[in-house]
């Protein structure tokens, strides 16, 4: 079975073609981490996932390399929003002004396993880079569903925090599709590493057959 399917197609960002001819799959269990330098496509290639998954009906809880958040609203309040299409306006309305205990509860304990317990209601614009992060994780694991898209979610903590994170994606999340910038987080939590490098795939395989080369060749100025 495969979740998504591109098939010698181009990518644009704008009116600019970033991707060309690409060839790539997406099947349940995956975890795929993409790689490169700044700029080669990786967040296109995560819009393009996002928007074709979406579209057959799937499930898709997205983090945003800009987290996406509502810069005044609480904790609580952002973290529902992961759910608003799961009820009609008025439903929404009526938890916006007042969570439900149930909501509040299930918020909660999403927001203690990202130790951001003491901060659910506090206003995202007073959150610090990491938190603000781990906020938009918040969102993605409330909306729950078996797909996680994100954009280098991790990258505002330090090394301990950003592996105990990604073992939580893991947990939370049967296939994903992850950017990251830290090659040994790649390695240690993508079961498929795909580099994208000058307009397509330079490499794309599993991390124990990704060599120490191919990763300076994918960074490399040359």
């Amino acid at each position: 079975m495969t979740l998504v399917a591109f098939t010698t197609e181009d990518l644009a960002h704008g009116s600019k073609r970033v991707l060309k001819r690409l060839s790539l799959t997406v099947s349940p269990g995956e975890r795929i981490v993409l790689l490169g330098r700044s700029g080669v496509g990786k967040s296109t290639l995560l819009n393009a996932i996002y928007d074709r998954m979406t579209a057959s009906g799937l499930r898709v809880a997205l983090v945003p390399q800009d987290t996406a958040l509502v810069p005044q609203l609480s904790v609580l309040r952002n973290a529902l929003i992961g759910r608003l299409d799961d009820q009609s306006w008025l439903r929404n309305l009526m938890a916006w002004v007042r969570p439900g205990r149930g909501q509040r509860a299930e918020v909660q304990e999403i927001l203690s396993q990202l130790d951001l317990a003491g901060l659910i209601d506090r206003p995202v614009e007073v959150l610090s880079g990491g938190q603000k992060q781990r906020a938009a994780l918040a969102r993605a694991i409330y909306r729950g569903g078996t797909v996680l898209l994100a954009d280098e979610p991790v990258s505002a903590v330090d090394e301990t925090q950003a592996r105990r994170l990604m073992g939580l994606l893991h947990t939370r999340f049967q296939t994903s599709v992850v950017a990251l910038h830290d090659v040994d987080l790649a390695r240690a939590y993508g079961t498929r590493l795909i580099g994208l490098r000058d307009g397509g795939v330079l490499f794309d395989a599993g991390p124990e057959a990704i060599s120490d080369l191919q990763i300076q060749r994918l960074y490399s100025d040359v």
